[in-house]
């Protein structure tokens, strides 16, 4: 049981990944085929700069994205 799970969880890993790879061309500015959507200080950098594109979890909290402001 242990290989068919281990096998799974690579095989899904894998689809995401070449999903996020697939997406980088609608959203270039977020660089998604480097980080594959993990969350790295470049991809950090990214939602700080440009926001949360339709694709980004709403769940993940980013400081510099989720704070509220005054203004």
């Amino acid at each position: 049981k242990v290989l068919e799970v281990s096998a799974a969880s690579i095989l899904a890993k894998v689809t995401r990944d070449r999903e996020i790879i697939a997406l980088a061309e609608t959203y270039p500015e977020y660089g998604f085929e480097k980080h594959k959507g993990y969350g790295t200080k470049a991809h950090i950098e990214a939602l700080v700069k440009h926001g949360r594109c339709p694709i980004h979890r709403r769940t993940f909290r980013v400081k510099g994205v989720d704070e509220p402001t005054l203004f």
